[in-house]
């Protein structure tokens, strides 16, 4: 990859923040810098080849920072998602029955054998997407505080059950790879927490900042990239390793500074790359040969806001329920490591991606609908990423 390219793909994420510029549509960022990949990508002028070695591996370090600031982003700590975690799996249950009844009469009606990994998709909510929605629209109240546990689980439960749906002939190997993973982020969540208790980070953060080290960013980076490299010989998504490094660095409480500089890094530089190079490797011609997967699109979609719609037989805002129904990562996932193990049909793969495109269109109305009842009077304009919900003091 060369400086012109690299220089490209940095001016035309661009569209992105263009896009999402009026405070009255409220369009998430993601959606301009996709749209732009699809231009200049596979689907439309071939500018840019998502196959290319480098781009690849850029996009892949991009969705590994994205997904780890999602997971730094779940209030892991406050006391309000604690208290919901039970009512919120109680709700979630209700939500997976759905899917997994629409996830089979949709695998039925399409004839793709793909039940398993539907009820997934169905189920799963973004926190990457949904948590900047409701910063952006200062939504609040008690309904807020139910929905954002019942997010938290499904995202990190949908995250490891994907590999064991989209290839069940090797779900226990799936399993172990996933555990594998999961363990070793737990072993990283107690040497950061045996360094907080100890006063080690304080002590390293007030030199660091002295003399302007970025300790904390460095060894942030350096765990995740190491999470990433056991992901990847592992043959389980590098989301997981991203999701579960955030959630450990969420639990012990992330520095400000530190929340910052991962801003930065990921919202600013890498994190564009990766919806870019998505963009790029969506070929919507797939759609136009096989026009049947459009229409599978859609229904996902559908399948998907109503998965998350039986939300309100357990009193949830009818509002909320659409909000949670929000996907990226899971569908983004399935459908590379869908193309690399070459279970998907002709088009699937770009099906998956339309569906979760379409969800997060739903989502951003249902939240526009919601905040015209639980939004902050004062609600600041829409940030590109999610405020961290109650950092340690730094």
């Amino acid at each position: 990859m060369t400086f012109q390219e690299l220089a490209l793909i940095t001016a035309i994420a661009l569209f992105g923040p263009l896009l999402a510029w009026s405070d009255r549509l409220r369009i998430p960022v993601v959606i301009g810098e996709l749209a732009a990949g699809v231009v200049v990508g596979q689907t439309g002028l071939h500018w840019l080849d998502p196959h290319q070695p480098e781009f690849v591996f850029l996009a892949n370090l991009g969705f590994a920072l994205v997904m780890f600031v999602a997971g730094s982003h779940v209030p892991v700590r406050s006391p309000a998602l604690r208290t919901g975690s039970a009512s919120a799996l109680l709700r979630l249950l209700v939500v997976v029955a759905a899917a997994a009844v629409l996830g089979f009469g949709v695998a039925e009606l399409f004839g793709t054998g793909h039940a398993a990994l539907y009820t997934v998709l169905f189920a799963s909510s973004s926190a990457a997407v949904i948590l900047p929605i409701v910063a952006g629209l200062g939504l609040s109240g008690p309904p807020l505080l139910a929905m954002l546990p019942q997010v938290a689980i499904a995202d990190a439960l949908c995250i490891v059950a994907l590999p064991l749906a989209l290839d069940p002939a090797h779900a226990g190997r799936a399993a172990i790879s996933a555990a594998l993973v999961i363990v070793a982020s737990a072993v990283v969540f107690v040497l950061f927490w045996t360094a907080e208790k100890r006063g080690w980070r304080r002590a390293a953060h007030r030199k660091s900042e002295r003399r302007e080290f970025a300790l904390e960013l460095r060894v942030s980076l350096l765990a995740l990239l190491l999470l990433a490299a056991l992901a990847m010989e592992a043959k389980v998504s590098i989301m997981l390793a991203g999701f579960c490094l955030g959630l450990a660095v969420a639990a012990i409480g992330e520095p400000r500074r530190l929340a910052r500089q991962l801003f930065a890094l990921s919202d600013g530089v890498f994190g564009p790359v990766f919806f870019v190079w998505l963009g790029t490797s969506l070929n919507l011609r797939d759609l136009a040969v096989h026009p049947l997967m459009i229409v599978l699109g859609v229904v996902l979609a559908a399948a998907a806001v109503l998965a998350h719609a039986a939300g309100g037989f357990t009193r949830q805002p009818l509002p909320f329920a659409v909000l949670a129904s929000a996907q990226l990562g899971v569908p983004v996932a399935a459908a590379t490591l869908g193309e690399q193990l070459g279970v998907l049909k002709p088009g699937e793969g770009a099906a998956l991606l339309l569906g979760a495109l379409l969800t997060i269109a739903a989502s951003t109305v249902s939240g526009r609908i919601a905040a015209r009842k639980w939004s902050t009077p004062s609600a600041p304009a829409a940030p590109t990423a999610p405020v961290a919900p109650a950092p340690a003091p730094s």
